[in-house]
């Protein structure tokens, strides 16, 4: 059995990327755009189209400005894994041409770079799955996780 390839780059923030890890990944709106519910909904959907396909998708939550995402990516082939710049950028693309159909917004919709953290074991996949679903209720969009409808989880 191979070992996994660890990659590392940076443009502003660096980017580690490990085969066969788990991932915290948050990505903003261009200066702080406020996304629609429509534009959210988009967002929801194209974060979804290649979940388990390409990447598993444990818990994800669009936010106003802002998404957060808990996934793995899969196997590409035998010898190679998605890599997170790829994912990313097909969710990223893919919204950003349909969000002008909902909502009216000309121009750059997402920030270029991301955040991005390995997850290291079980405590902090823990500690990011309870931070993604308590984010619309600690923002005041909804009482509980499962009211907010943009939040998505296994």
């Amino acid at each position: 059995m191979q070992k996994p390839k660890f990659i590392t780059s940076q443009r502003r923030l660096p980017h580690w990327e490990l085969e066969g890890s788990i991932y915290f990944i948050t990505f903003n709106t261009w200066e702080k755009l406020e996304l629609t519910p429509e534009a959210r909904q988009v967002v929801l959907d194209s974060c979804l189209f290649f979940n388990n396909k390409r990447y598993q998708v444990f818990v994800l939550v669009i936010m106003v400005d802002h998404v957060h995402l808990l996934i793995k990516p899969l196997p590409k082939s035998e010898k190679e894994f998605w890599s997170l710049s790829s994912i990313l950028h097909s969710i990223k693309s893919y919204s950003a041409n349909q969000i002008p159909k909902v909502m009216k917004h000309i121009g750059t919709v997402w920030q270029d770079e991301r955040y991005d953290h390995i997850v290291r074991n079980e405590q902090e996949l823990q500690y990011f799955w309870k931070y993604i679903r308590q984010n619309p209720v600690k923002a005041e969009l909804s009482n509980i996780p499962e009211e907010y409808p943009f939040l998505w989880q296994l």
